[in-house]
């Protein structure tokens, strides 16, 4: 776990939060299938992360624009994979009560 928050933006580790919370939501409604769960959480991070990225970013080449992306898509994957971890914590405490 220590080694994946090495990787994760701290300004960004709060997407991680979001992205729990929108697991525990759409597991608790019947919209989307279980299964494709953490593709639509993958796909939450990927936007969420890319809003702030470009936000901050100097999109003036094309050079900083790819990397704005390869920034965004990858640290989306990390904060879903970090939730998806977050998700399965708790599930282990709750099973143990």
């Amino acid at each position: 776990m220590e080694q994946l928050l090495e990787y994760i933006k701290p300004e960004l580790l709060v997407v991680a939060v979001v992205l729990f919370l929108i697991r525990k939501a759409l597991q608790k409604t019947a919209l989307i299938k279980e299964k494709y769960i953490p593709l639509w959480v993958g796909g939450a991070g990927i936007i969420i992360c890319s809003v702030y990225v470009f936000a901050v970013c100097d999109c003036r080449s094309g050079g900083n624009i790819a990397m704005a992306l390869f920034t965004s898509i990858t640290q989306g994957i990390l904060v879903a994979g970090l939730s998806a971890y977050a998700g399965q914590l708790d599930e282990k405490m709750h099973r143990k009560k």
